[in-house]
C-alpha cells in the first residue's frame, strides 16, 4: 500500500507577511517617546522610584535582544537616547539588576474572535553547568541547573498567552491548572490541546471547569476512569475514540497536529539566548517574562496565513 501524497501548503499574505521581518529589525518598536520614564510617586513614604516600570523594562528588552550585561545595556540605552535627543537619564545597572527582581513585566497580546484555542507545553533552559559539547567530551560531572518553562499559547495569534517558570524538578501536567487560571473567566476557551504527560484527572478537570475542551492523546496503556467528574467522561469519550479510530487517524481527528506550533514558540523562546544570564530564581522569570513580550511584539508585526492547496 502506497503512503498518502503530502499536501502541498502556500502563503496566503505573502506581500504583507514580507514586511514584518524587517519590521523587527526596527529599534522602534520599542522605543516610544511618549512613554513615562519617570517613576509615579506611591504615596507611601521612604524613598520613591525614580523610574518606571516601563523605563526598567525597556533597558531589560535591549539586554534580551542583543545579549549584553547589565553595565552594556546602560551605555546602550544611554546612545538610543542621545541619538533622538532625550536628556533622559539611565538607570545604572544596579538598579536595574535590583528592579528587576520584582519588576511586572507588561506582556502585550491581542484579542482572537471566538474563544481561546490554547496549546500547552513546556521545555527547560540551562542556567548553569558546562555545554552540551564540553559534558560528552570530558564527562559530566559539573553542577548543571535547569529551569522550566510552561507555556500556554493562542491558536490563532500564535503570541503566548500564559507563562509558568519553575524548577526542573516540577512536572507538566501540575501546572496546566495554573496556566489556565491566567486566563480571565470572561474568555471563552474552546479547546486545550497538549500532549499525553497531561493526560491526567486533575488536567481534565480543570479543562473541563473552564468549558473547554480536552485534545489529549491518552496513554497507550490507558483504561476508562469512573466517570465521576466532568473531565472524567469527556477523557473516557477520547479513549475510546481513539481505540476505534486508531491513535493516527484519532490524531488527524482530533486536529492535535496543531501542537507543533507550541513546539516551534518554545524554539523561538532560545532563540533569543541558549541560558538564562540571572542567577537567583525572580530575576530568572523576569528574563522569561521580557522574552515573552519580545516574541508577542514580533509576533504582532505579522504571521503567515499558510493554507493546505493540494
Amino acid at each position: 500500500m502506497s503512503r498518502p501524497t503530502p499536501p502541498t501548503y502556500e502563503t496566503r499574505n505573502w506581500p504583507e507577511y514580507n514586511q514584518a521581518p524587517k519590521r523587527r529589525g526596527s529599534l522602534t518598536i520599542w522605543f516610544d517617546p511618549a512613554m513615562r520614564w519617570d517613576g509615579v510617586p506611591t504615596g507611601r513614604g521612604g524613598r520613591q522610584q525614580a523610574y518606571s516600570d516601563a523605563a526598567i523594562q525597556m533597558c531589560l528588552t535591549m539586554k534580551v535582544l542583543f545579549g549584553m550585561a547589565l553595565r552594556q545595556t546602560t551605555g546602550f540605552v544611554k546612545s538610543l537616547l542621545r541619538l533622538v535627543g532625550l536628556d533622559w537619564t539611565v538607570p545604572d545597572f544596579n538598579t536595574l539588576s535590583r528592579r528587576q527582581k520584582t519588576l511586572a513585566v507588561n506582556i502585550p497580546y491581542r484579542g482572537s474572535k471566538g474563544p481561546r484555542q490554547l496549546l500547552i507545553g513546556s521545555t527547560g533552559i540551562k542556567v548553569e553547568g558546562e555545554g552540551e559539547w564540553h559534558a560528552r567530551k570530558h564527562g559530566g560531572p559539573k553542577r548543571r541547573v535547569w529551569r522550566k518553562i510552561h507555556l500556554g499559547i493562542d491558536e490563532e495569534t500564535l503570541e503566548v498567552r500564559a507563562v509558568e517558570v519553575t524548577g526542573s524538578h516540577i512536572g507538566d501536567a501540575p501546572m496546566l491548572p495554573d496556566l489556565l487560571g491566567q486566563l480571565p473567566l470572561h474568555e471563552d476557551i474552546g479547546s486545550v490541546t497538549a500532549d499525553g504527560a497531561y493526560d491526567t484527572r486533575k488536567c481534565h478537570d480543570a479543562i473541563a471547569d473552564r468549558g473547554a475542551q480536552a485534545v489529549i492523546p491518552p496513554r497507550k496503556n490507558a483504561n476508562p476512569w469512573k466517570t465521576i467528574t466532568a473531565g472524567a467522561v469527556a477523557r473516557n469519550e477520547a479513549l475510546r475514540a481513539s481505540r476505534y479510530l486508531g491513535r493516527a487517524l484519532w490524531r488527524r481527528w482530533s486536529k492535535y497536529h496543531r501542537r507543533s506550533r507550541i513546539e516551534t514558540k518554545m524554539h523561538c523562546v532560545k532563540l533569543l539566548g541558549q541560558r538564562l544570564m540571572a542567577r537567583d530564581f525572580d530575576r530568572q522569570v523576569a528574563e522569561i517574562q521580557v522574552r515573552i513580550a519580545v516574541l508577542n511584539g514580533y509576533t504582532a508585526l505579522g504571521i503567515p496565513v499558510t493554507e493546505a492547496v493540494g
